[in-house]
């Protein structure tokens, strides 16, 4: 990939810039942000670790730097504390969104756009309404983390790569999250039944995971403050799959269009990315019960989307 630019050089952003460099996914990273000496601090940084990892080039600029972006993350916005849910930011960050977006469209808009910002999937609609970006180039990041940290948690109590973990989050990146029990497994064995053929597995209490997925995000701003290496990985794995040809399956946050009977916000679920943006959505067979979990998590997005300004 040529160029990526980060808007926002908060721990996030400028971490999201180191993982980028080091694991060699752009030729060029640009760090944009409100405070510009933080950004030039934190490109200033990262470019002097440049001998040790694949060439780049890594500077700090302003938004008319971004000409010929392949790819744009946005990150900008206040950071959740540690008692706040996500949607509780909503309309402080919908108003610096709008701001982002008015400024950034006009020199990239032939870029894809990451939107990590919280709470994501209300950002990622607002940045939808005010972008004009046609939709298969807007990708939230969404419950790729949320699904990182699932599988993070089944591998260890398996004993196990998480590699060997297939397992999703679907719904909102917040409380009304969900696991996908029906679809996880261990290397085809489903993960209610992996301690019964892996005498090392422990015993899965699928409640204490779901729950461990959901809380362990407050639990690291609690500990320390804020939260930016899973999120900068993740943020990752689309960025390398938005420079493929062959598509990648993510659970990322899109405008749904009616599957499982939701349209009208953006959420989580599984769709297939590749260099082009999002090619299409694979409506994957959930149970009863995980659809109505899904039309719940929507339910809950869409009241915080109608509490806010958009205009």
């Amino acid at each position: 990939m040529k160029k990526v630019t980060i808007i926002g050089a908060g721990n996030v952003g400028a971490t999201i810039a180191y993982t980028c460099a080091l694991e060699g996914l752009a030729s060029e990273i640009l760090l944009i942000d409100i405070a510009k000496e933080k950004a030039e601090g934190e490109a200033m940084d990262i470019a002097q670790g440049s001998p040790y990892f694949p060439t780049a080039k890594i500077t700090a600029g302003d938004y008319e730097d971004a000409v010929g972006s392949d790819v744009v993350v946005i990150t900008s916005g206040i950071p959740r504390k540690a008692d706040q849910t996500r949607l509780e930011l909503a309309q402080v960050n919908v108003n610096v969104m709008k701001d982002i977006a008015s400024k950034i469209v006009k020199y990239a808009p032939d870029a894809k756009y990451i939107i990590v910002s919280n709470p994501c999937d209300v950002m990622t609609y607002a940045f939808h309404k005010f972008s004009g970006i046609p939709e298969e180039r807007i990708i939230g990041s969404g419950t790729t983390l949320d699904t990182a940290r699932l599988r993070s948690r089944v591998g260890e109590l398996c004993g196990v790569t998480q590699k060997s973990v297939h397992a999703y989050v679907f719904g909102e990146h917040g409380d009304s999250s969900f696991v996908t029990w029906s679809l996880a497994n261990v290397s085809g064995i489903p993960v209610t039944e992996y301690q019964n053929a892996d005498e090392n597995a422990q015993k899965i209490d699928l409640d204490e995971v779901e729950q461990f997925m959901k809380k362990s995000g407050s639990i690291v701003i609690a500990k320390k403050r804020a939260t930016f290496y899973a999120i900068a990985v993740s943020t990752c794995e689309i960025i390398k799959a938005l420079d493929k040809t062959v598509s990648t399956n993510l659970c990322v946050s899109v405008m749904a269009h009616g599957e499982y009977g939701v349209e009208g916000c953006c959420l989580s679920f599984l769709v297939s990315v590749n260099n082009t943006g999002v090619t299409n959505r694979v409506l994957v067979p959930l149970s009863d019960e995980e659809v109505a979990k899904f039309q719940k998590s929507a339910a809950a997005i869409k009241e915080v989307i109608n509490s806010v300004e958009l205009a």
